[in-house]
């Protein structure tokens, strides 16, 4: 296996910063920028320079103590009241994945836990909830891989869409962290990679993944998905997921509820890996889950080519939701959850989910 530098690393103490790989210049590019501000931590979860919904929330909670740092340590006040704009300003950057929701929740919490601390030793506790949250979902990650490769026994192909890898968590990923444990565990699988239209997270960022592991990888357009499913190549789909409604209904990139429809109509299990930290309780169905809708030049100018006619209109949401009747289970790192209905969230993630 390759080695590469972590996805996300915070470098030094309270003063230091945050260093992500710039997944925007990825596959022929492995560079990291440095998010010495709040206002760059921000932007790089916008323009999608770290991205899937764990690696999201890991780098947001980073980003508080970088905006902290704006803030002398004497005036409790102001430090207060930079939290609270800090937090509130990363909440903005990006509506669907929850986890950056639950992320700063924790943060908050954490804040609201240690505000009789001086404000020294306070950044100093903010640090270690953050890093506690990286090393959690490291952990998470790991343990949704054993929960799942034990669902794969007699599958040779498998499809994947979007990138739920290492570069979208703190370390193997959840979708892909199901094909890595597999690996561990002797089992080869050929993963077939939708390309992930219109910003290619699958031919860029997932099958660059795959091949760093030496796992056999077979790129395609999404609109062959169909074919590859009749033609036999492919027994199970697992994809991640940004967030999980209270009944199971999964929110993930677009593209992945026509995948799970394909799925249906060829009898092959459709699964998703997510972590509990995905899961918004707070909504009973995925008709509640807000769908950020981007740019239309990602469609027409995709990486500086024009490829439509000028004035065009253009809808770009970035995400879409399968229902839970759709997918066969739910892997997370508690364990599987299986059949996906309201009751079967409940008993497995419901009592430590908030």
């Amino acid at each position: 296996m390759s080695s590469r530098p972590e996805t996300i690393e915070w470098i030094g103490s309270t003063d230091g910063h945050l260093c992500l790989i710039d997944q925007t210049l990825l596959p022929t590019d492995l560079q990291r920028i440095d998010c010495k501000d709040v206002e760059t931590v921000w932007e790089a979860i916008k323009m999608l320079r770290v991205r899937g919904a764990p690696a999201i929330g890991i780098a947001a909670s980073y980003g508080t103590l970088a905006g902290l740092q704006t803030v002398d340590d004497q005036d409790a006040a102001a430090f207060k009241a930079r939290f609270e704009e800090v937090t509130k300003y990363l909440e903005t950057s990006r509506p669907t994945a929850v986890n950056l929701f639950w992320a700063m929740d924790r943060m908050r919490n954490c804040f609201a836990e240690n505000e009789s601390m001086a404000c020294g030793d306070l950044r100093s506790r903010l640090l270690e909830e953050a890093r506690a949250i990286h090393a959690e979902d490291r952990q998470m990650c790991h343990s949704i891989g054993k929960h799942g490769a034990g669902l794969l026994g007699g599958v040779s192909g498998v499809l994947t869409h979007c990138n739920a890898g290492g570069l979208a968590t703190a370390e193997y990923g959840t979708a892909l962290s199901v094909f890595f444990t597999a690996q561990d565990q002797g089992h080869d699988l050929h993963v077939f990679v939708d390309e992930t239209r219109p910003l290619l997270q699958g031919a860029r960022l997932t099958a660059w993944e795959l091949m760093q592991r030496n796992i056999k990888a077979t790129l395609i357009c999404d609109s062959m998905a169909a074919q590859v499913m009749k033609e036999g190549k492919v027994q199970a789909v697992v994809t991640g997921a940004d967030r999980i409604a209270a009944n199971g209904d999964s929110a993930n990139k677009i593209g992945t509820y026509s995948i799970a429809v394909l799925a249906k109509a060829h009898n092959i299990p459709f699964y998703i890996a997510a972590p509990s930290s995905t899961f918004d309780l707070s909504i009973q169905s995925g008709e509640q889950i807000p769908i950020e809708l981007r740019g239309s030049d990602e469609i027409t100018n995709g990486f500086g080519r024009q490829t439509a006619p000028d004035g065009v209109e253009v809808y770009n949401p970035a995400f879409d939701v399968t229902p839970a009747e759709l997918i066969r289970a739910i892997i997370t790192e508690r364990g599987v959850i299986d059949p996906v209905t309201s009751s079967g969230v409940a008993d497995v993630v419901g009592a430590a989910v908030g």
